[in-house]
Formats: C-alpha cells, structure tokens, sequence
C-alpha cells in the first residue's frame, strides 16, 4: 500500500471504466493524482470520489484526439505537483466496423486517439523523468494488440502498434530508471463495446454479451496496479479468453480455426 504513497500518477482516461477504477484504487493507497478525458463534469465526479484533497488532485480535461499541446499539459502537471512519477496511457476507444466498410478519417482517429495519443504524452513526460532519474510509463493496450478479429482492424493496429513503439522505447530508456508496462485486458466489464465507433461514425451503443459478466474494471485495476508495483513488462488481464494469446503462440494452426469461430461480439 505505501509504495504509491505521494507518487505523481497522471492517468488519461480516468472518467469512466478501468481509467476511473485505477483512480479510486490508487487514491487509496494516497498517490497524488491528475485525471484527465474529455468530460470535465466526469472528471469531477471521479475527482469526488477519490477524496484526495486539492493538494494532491488535479483535474486536467483535454481530448486525446488533439493532443498537439501535450508538452503544455504536462508542464501544467508539474507546476502543481514539480514531477511526473507515472504516467498511464489508459484513454481511448474501440471498433465494430469492417475494415473496407470504414471511413479513412475514422480509420486515421482511431489510430490518432489509441495510437499517437500515448506517444505525444510519452514524449512530452519523458524529459522529465529523464531529469528525475526515474519514472513509468504504463500502456493500456488489448489482447487485440496480439491478434487482428473481426470488426477490429484499426484498434487492433493502433494496439500493435503501441507494443512496437512502447517495446522499443523500453529498451532505450531502462538505463534512465524509466520502466515501461504494456498491459492487454482481454474481455472487461465497461462501456468499451458501448463507445466503440461504427462505420457511420455513431456510437455502437450496445454492450457486447461478451463482455456482459467479465471482470470487472474493479478487479482489473487492482492486477494492473500490483504489476507496476513489481515492474512488471507485460500484463494480461481478463478471464478464459486470455488463453487464445498462447495458443496464437505455441499452436498458430488451432489458433486459425478457433479464431475464425469466435462472434465479433
């Protein structure tokens, strides 16, 4: 519990889902937080809940898909709280569209908001870790980051994506006591299918039956906030569907037939 004490956490997407359990999870174990999404009244809300007082929160609303000014935020950050100890790059959202029938603006959003999101905010955060010695980056990726599905192409490229990047900038900074977490959820019980964008460019505004008794975003934080307690590189975190990751690895030709079985949703 005290090894996120008065620890400068900046988490991105924490209005709602696993962003806003990791929030509240942290919140008890009294790191100093700064939340930030798109919604400022939710952002409050959470905010409320965490019962931190003003010194230690600080809500800082902007929206992942411009994030130009990133070098800005994150020296608004720091002259309230003067470093940046982890930054989790957990904000975005999914897809149920095909591939050929999606739009290329949507196509290019999906990997601005899941993809280049996370490294503008790494680069704007990583001088100063640099500077401090020491830092995390956490990435909330997906198992889609290990496999395309269906409906999912370009979430599912923006998540591979994050592994190339993230995977590669681990390597370059560990010598700076910069430590780096990807974590792929599988199947978690939040409003990411409801959220998720359709070919038209509208909400799909249907919870997945998938996803209707999986782990909760509770549970969730709860593995993600003990794996950056133990450095660890990779999380994966969900239920049974967890396994389809290794049979993809150890028995490619299975992991083809099952694969093609599974509903979209």
């Amino acid at each position: 519990m005290k090894e996120f004490k008065d620890k400068v956490i900046w988490i991105t997407g924490a209005s709602s889902g696993i962003g806003e359990a990791i929030a509240l999870e942290l919140a008890k174990r009294e790191a100093r937080l700064i939340l930030s999404a798109r919604r400022a009244e939710e952002l409050n809300r959470v905010a409320a809940l965490t019962k931190l007082p003003p010194l230690d929160l600080m809500v800082l609303p902007f929206d992942l898909s411009d994030t130009t000014n990133a070098s800005g935020l994150a020296a608004q950050v720091i002259n309230k709280f003067g470093r940046i100890d982890i930054l989790i790059n957990n904000g975005g959202y999914s897809q149920r569209s095909e591939a050929m029938e999606t739009p290329m603006d949507i196509h290019r959003q999906l990997m601005e908001v899941n993809y280049f999101s996370a490294v503008n905010l790494t680069q704007a955060v990583y001088p100063y870790m640099k500077r401090q010695k020491g830092g995390h980056i956490v990435v909330i990726s997906s198992i889609a980051g290990k496999f395309g599905f269906y409906l999912r192409s370009s979430y599912s490229a923006a998540k591979h994506a994050l592994h190339g990047f993230f995977e590669s900038f681990r390597l370059e900074t560990e010598n700076q006591g910069i430590k780096t977490l990807m974590v792929c959820p599988g199947k978690i019980k939040t409003n990411v299918s409801v959220n998720a964008v359709t070919a038209k460019g509208e909400k799909h505004n249907a919870m997945d039956p998938s996803h209707q008794n999986a782990m909760s975003a509770e549970e969730c934080a709860q593995h993600i906030i003990r794996a950056i307690g133990r450095n660890e590189e990779e999380l994966l975190v969900g239920g049974k569907e967890l396994l389809i990751v290794k049979i993809r690895r150890y028995f490619p030709k299975l992991f083809s037939k099952i694969v093609r079985k599974q509903s979209p949703y």
